[in-house]
């Protein structure tokens, strides 16, 4: 875990909840830290230099100190260059948020992982198209954070370590990947082998593709989460 002081640490709030009457305890994903648990210590009061910084979806510098699992928050300087994110991209961004506090361990350094939440977030706050970007963002963020936790998708080879054919038909089998469904079974959903081919590239221009895709991606996180609900996936229904 770290130790001792941190300083100017690109990092972006997660969550956060009060404490005691003036404080807030913070979840933030930094570059080089990974995941971190901060107290802002009277973050809450009027004229505190912390308030109105620490808040989801912006880039931050983040400064801290301590050696325990909760480390003291000393300045936050706010780094600009984000949209807002609103309406269902607003959503869209609580649900990575999420994503991240249930499947990221903390204090675990992801800096690639980092850069493509920077980049999704970007995106989301630029989608002239809401729909399309939401679905194409979550799908490649979903990707992305499963290989980043060992939990990689095998998607242009099936599991005998041939090559996808486009026009077949797959079911996808967890830590095992892409089976070809020699006959269909109306109680095991399958995947076009196409869809698998985009998933590999990050295109999800095709409708197709991004319904399948979903599908899959949302019953993989159910295997990871060990069936707990998330709470964002709610609000969108």
């Amino acid at each position: 875990m770290p130790r001792g002081r941190v300083d100017a640490q690109p990092a972006y709030v997660l969550h956060t909840r009060p404490y005691r009457e003036t404080s807030l305890l913070v979840e933030a994903f930094s570059r080089d830290y990974g995941r971190v648990a901060l107290l802002a210590r009277g973050a809450r009061r009027p004229h505190s230099t912390l308030r109105g910084l620490i808040m989801a979806f912006q880039p931050l510098e983040l400064s801290w100190s301590g050696k325990g699992e909760v480390l003291t928050l000393m300045k936050a300087e706010w780094q600009g260059g984000q949209p807002l994110l609103s309406g269902q991209m607003l959503f869209c961004g609580y649900y990575l948020n999420e994503l991240l506090l249930r499947l990221l361990p903390r204090e675990d350094a992801h800096p690639k992982l980092f850069l493509h939440y920077r980049n999704i977030l970007l995106r989301l706050g630029e989608a002239a198209d809401q729909q399309e970007m939401a679905e194409s963002g979550l799908r490649s963020f979903e990707r992305a954070l499963l290989s980043e936790l060992g939990y990689g998708l095998t998607l242009d080879r099936d599991y005998q370590g041939q090559p996808i054919a486009a026009a077949a038909q797959y079911y996808y089998e967890i830590e095992r990947g892409p089976v070809f469904a020699a006959q269909r079974d109306a109680a095991r959903p399958t995947l076009l082998g196409q869809s698998l081919l985009d998933m590999a590239c990050d295109d999800y221009a095709n409708a197709v593709t991004r319904s399948e895709a979903k599908q899959l991606m949302r019953r993989l996180l159910a295997y990871y989460l060990d069936g707990a609900e998330l709470h964002t996936r709610m609000l969108f229904i």
